[in-house]
């Protein structure tokens, strides 16, 4: 049936509604700019992992040494890894790396911590 509307409702969209549509989007935008940075950064240092377990020239490194190359690579990124955050294993003829690390992060309200597990090898 054309034409017919159910009862309560109002010609055009009330204004309200529209700015409360806004100001969610607006709200999701805000928390995607404060959360998306640390998931690219972790996509960086997975790359940088998987780089280094496969280069010829640090298998001749030792463990403790690939260990310092990898807190030191996420420390120029600003990610918040330790050495007892870095495992690393050889395994035949490359190194096994696992990194476990999170990012603690401040909204306005709440307060996320992000748990970050890259590894490679």
């Amino acid at each position: 049936m054309e034409g017919t509307r159910s009862p309560g409702s109002s010609g055009p969209i009330a204004a309200w509604r529209i700015a409360a549509g806004i100001g969610v989007l607006v709200l999701l935008a805000a928390i995607a700019v404060l959360l998306v940075p640390p998931y690219f950064d972790n996509w960086k240092l997975e790359s940088y992992l998987a780089v280094l377990s496969r280069d010829a020239a640090a298998r001749s490194h030792p463990v403790d040494l690939v260990r310092a190359l990898v807190v030191d690579d996420a420390a120029w990124m600003g990610l918040p890894v330790h050495l007892d955050d870095v495992h690393v294993t050889p395994d035949r003829g490359r190194f096994k790396i696992e990194v476990l690390y999170v990012v603690h992060i401040d909204l306005p309200v709440y307060t996320v911590d992000l748990h970050f597990r890259p590894g490679a090898g």
